[in-house]
């Protein structure tokens, strides 16, 4: 199963060429990354971070721009897991914008908790949620 959401560039998106600034990329696979947590395994990052005292920090991301957007774009956002760890899940997204591939990327998010924020389990209903997202591998 794969989690989608449509963001449109808007003007706060975009540098004064009218594309996207790259950094705004980030926030809009972190926008999905949140409501996938809501829509999709039960919890929000308002529990998360605030209610709980916990976090989900990105740990590593690796991103490809294949090809830039402009004010107006309607971008469809994929994600899927790659791999579910102990405290960590690793994340692929892909963006398209009328089939045409702008970008490409990799994260890892890990389950944090205390002052510390030291990595523990991933509560148990959220690490089952996650399972429905694992990338299938095809034939070798």
């Amino acid at each position: 199963m794969v989690f989608e959401r449509t963001i449109k560039v808007i003007f706060q998106h975009c540098d004064p060429a009218g594309i996207v600034f790259y950094p705004r990329y980030f926030e809009m696979i972190n926008q999905v990354t949140e409501e996938w947590f809501e829509q999709s395994l039960g919890t929000s990052f308002v529990d998360i971070h605030i209610n709980q005292g916990d976090a989900v920090p990105t740990a590593k991301i690796e991103t490809e721009f294949k090809k830039p957007s402009k004010l107006g774009d309607e971008l469809l956002f994929t994600l899927q897991v790659l791999k579910l760890g102990r405290s960590s899940v690793h994340l692929e997204f892909t963006v398209t914008c009328a089939d045409q591939l702008r970008l490409t990327s990799r994260s890892v998010i890990v389950y944090v908790t205390g002052a510390d924020k030291k990595p523990v389990s991933w509560p148990q209903a959220i690490k089952k949620q996650m399972e429905f997202f694992l990338k299938e591998e095809g034939p070798s």
